[in-house]
């Protein structure tokens, strides 16, 4: 069934003369990524054409959709802005709190229980505010949208850094925080720089063992994790046609690992298949229709670098599979060269556990291409040589591959199922093991490795790979197998080779479910009562962030001075914390425990300057709350890139962090930053980071006369008496300053609607 196809209708039949009137504006032929976002744009065409990398705009995004351990947040938001629906379609995805420990059902059944108040929270908001509710258990959010909301053309957001998946379906997707949604849902514009452009040609045709995921894997090693950022990558050539549309998901979904805008394909037949094989012909059928404003212009394909700001060149019948890792997910190794580089880096051979699934690689064709591997081991007479779990996309997904006799044979090899859910990939893994520091190896067909991110073991070697070389290395139980040349033994001491993957895109008899988990929202909402209990230890009602005092920032101490790699993972822990996703005060114990003290090399290890204690960073920035004092956390390069999670920045704002001072930010984080009314500012000199002392106080001069585009001046008073005086950079725009200065973009959103 198609969602939503009154609104669909409407964004095809506006297309032609949006986009013919975008093109006479900027004068020359258009990528798809212009074309899509010059058709939606919240106010008429501009004198001038938007400057990529520079200009602010206000877009209106066709929908939302939110997982649920940022909908809490985000919906916790939505219900002081005093409207009465969401003025978008809108959906809530329940797959991040259901943590992997025994297999799908006992999980499933485990997580129901423990998150009772969460989902019914959740069930009950939706229901009032006109929200589509997916169960737990339904699928992970990213897959589900890619079944049954993301339509060629069309924008949207998504309270998930991975919501770039549905640039599979030719979808403008863009991860960013719960403010962003719920000014969308209160039905204002959404503001995004205008992007810059990357055109990622593809030639050739896959074969043998390189898939989808080898794409994005091979992008990331020549982009690295900041290489995307303020940019869309676009995807166009023969090479790019010939992919699956679940596999250009894939490669859009990893996306996120580049620090990309998003990723997006053109229009072409395999999205098609793929919109009819979902149930969706009507909107297969009506972007036929409009199949030319679909895809960017000939001229632009023809000579890519005229139209581009980069373009990078991929051959898929040269492409190796990759395995890339670890700690980072751009760190990119052809399969030819990994077991050397295992050797010379000493990292643990032996494999002691192989994941395939999650939002990246758990369509149809990824798990029937795992399992023709698992057959011919069945048939080979072999079986895992590491633990094996595989985890379906989504409960249509589960319930195909089933019927289809895939999960049986996963079984059979020892692999176990686990839940249509994120499970170890977000680090909801309750794992099996002995010793939950030692050093080991594990591999996923996941997106993210960041250190301590699957299990919370930092010492675990976590490296990411297609679904099929998982397959095949948890097969060997070790890294340094080649399952392109290398054989295996088996139980009868017989050397025996593994074949290619076989896969379908599709299945053959198409796809089937009993209950896809859905529950449609109440056509009026008015008498539904939701409910947060003033002593729950899940759930809190928000109260409004102060206003800016209108002075310049004096006296404030130093809480941390971060090195190294600070992710949102670092900032806002996943894993346990996950449970208090709904509740700001308890989650912020977990604020910047993973983060590096650049003075001692020691996580949630930071000098306490009333009393000159190392204590947690939580525990002393609540200190200097309690005495009314503010605190600066100054931080290296990227600083926020992973997660879309709001709570990295409304964590300190709630503690009492004033500003945060680093190389550069990841966007989305700064973007969330922003949004809660937090300065966040960049060091005009990134030598001016050594100048940063443990014990200092800091000023921050010029906000009284706050400008877009003009520095601010940061005054380091250092504990000997000296002190140096350093520039800083913003890039807050006019509207940005005015969440500045109201305490945060709600403020603002609340004001208006009493007035």
């Amino acid at each position: 069934m198609a969602f939503d196809i009154e609104m669909i209708k409407k964004v095809y039949a506006a297309l032609p003369d949006k986009i013919a009137a975008a093109r006479k504006l900027v004068g020359k032929p258009l990528t798809l990524t212009e074309k899509i976002l010059y058709a939606h744009l919240s106010e008429a065409l501009p004198v001038k054409p938007y400057e990529r990398g520079k200009s602010y705009v206000d877009f209106n995004p066709d929908r939302v959709a939110m997982q649920d351990a940022t909908a809490q947040m985000a919906l916790l938001q939505f219900m002081q802005a005093g409207r009465p629906k969401v003025a978008v379609p809108s959906t809530v995805h329940c797959d991040h709190l259901i943590t992997a420990m025994s297999g799908a059902k006992e999980d499933l059944q485990r997580a129901i229980k423990t998150n009772e108040e969460v989902y019914n929270f959740l069930s009950s908001v939706s229901n009032k505010y006109g929200i589509g509710f997916w169960k737990p258990g339904a699928g992970i959010i990213h897959q589900v949208i890619l079944e049954n909301y993301a339509f060629p053309g069309g924008l949207m957001i998504g309270t998930d850094s991975h919501t770039v998946n549905a640039g599979g379906l030719g979808m403008i997707a863009i991860g960013v925080g719960g403010a962003d949604a719920c000014d969308v849902m209160a039905g204002l514009p959404w503001e995004l720089k205008m992007p810059k452009i990357i055109g990622v040609k593809l030639t050739g045709k896959l074969s043998g063992w390189t898939s989808s995921k080898d794409v994005i894997l091979k992008v990331a090693g020549i982009l690295t994790v900041k290489g995307g950022t303020d940019a869309i990558l676009e995807y166009f050539g023969e090479g790019a046609d010939s992919l699956s549309c679940t596999g250009k998901g894939t490669i859009c979904n990893m996306g996120a690992e580049i620090g990309a805008t998003t990723s997006v394909f053109g229009y072409d037949e395999k999205m098609s298949a793929y919109l009819k094989g979902t149930e969706r012909k009507e909107v297969a059928e009506l972007a036929d229709k409009v199949k030319e404003h679909l895809r960017g212009d000939r001229e632009v394909y023809a000579s890519p670098a005229n139209y581009f700001d980069q373009v990078i060149e991929i051959n898929l019948s040269e492409l190796e599979p990759h395995v890339n890792g670890p700690f980072t997910p751009d760190l990119a190794w052809p399969i030819s060269q990994f077991a050397q580089a295992v050797k010379e880096n000493g990292w643990p051979s032996k494999l002691e556990v192989g994941l395939i699934g999650s939002c990246t690689n758990s369509s149809y064709e990824d798990i029937s291409r795992s399992a023709s591997l698992a057959k011919q081991a069945v048939e080979k007479g072999l079986k895992t040589k590491s633990e094996f779990t595989i985890t379906p996309g989504s409960e249509q997904v589960r319930y195909t591959v089933e019927r289809d006799g895939y999960l049986g044979v996963f079984e059979k090899i020892g692999g176990v199922v686990l839940a249509n859910a994120c499970g170890p990939c977000i680090g909801q893994w309750s794992r099996h093991s002995n010793d939950p520091n030692r050093k080991n190896s594990i591999i996923t067909s996941f997106n993210r490795n960041f250190a301590k991110r699957n299990d919370g073991n930092p010492n675990t070697h976590a490296f990411v790979a297609s679904p099929e070389i998982v397959t095949a290395l948890a097969l060997a139980g070790d890294l340094s197998f080649n399952p392109l040349k290398d054989y295996l033994t088996n139980e009868k001491g017989e050397k025996v080779k593994l074949a290619e993957p076989e896969g379908l895109e599709l299945p053959p008899k198409g796809f089937d479910v009993k209950d896809a988990g859905y529950q449609a929202p109440a056509a009026n909402g008015d008498k539904v009562e939701v409910l947060v209990s003033p002593a729950s230890d899940r759930l809190q009602l928000l109260d409004p962030f102060s206003a800016w005092e209108g002075t310049d920032m004096k006296g404030l101490k130093l809480l941390i001075k971060a090195k190294g790699k600070c992710t949102t993972d670092h900032i806002s822990m996943a894993g346990p914390w996950l449970k208090f996703r709904g509740h700001l005060d308890n989650i912020s114990n977990n604020m910047l425990i993973g983060a590096v003290n650049a003075f001692n090399d020691k996580t949630d290890s930071v000098k306490n300057q009333l009393t000159d204690e190392y204590q947690s960073v939580p525990q002393v920035q609540r200190q200097y709350k309690a005495k009314g004092m503010g605190s600066i956390v100054v931080g290296d390069e990227n600083y926020g890139e992973g997660s879309s999670r709001e709570h990295a920045a409304m964590e300190p704002r709630h503690l009492g962090v004033r500003a945060v001072l680093v190389k550069s930010f990841a966007r989305i984080h700064e973007t969330n930053l922003k949004k809660q009314g937090m300065l966040g500012i960049t060091f005009a000199n990134k030598e001016d980071y050594a100048k940063v002392l443990e014990d200092d106080n800091i000023d921050i001069n010029g906000l009284t006369h706050f400008t877009p585009g003009i520095p601010l001046t940061v005054v380091l008073h250092h504990a000997d008496g000296t002190k140096d005086e350093i520039k800083v950079n913003h890039s807050y725009n006019a509207q940005q300053i005015e969440w500045f200065k109201a305490g945060g973009a709600l403020n603002i959103i609340r004001a208006s609607v009493k007035a």
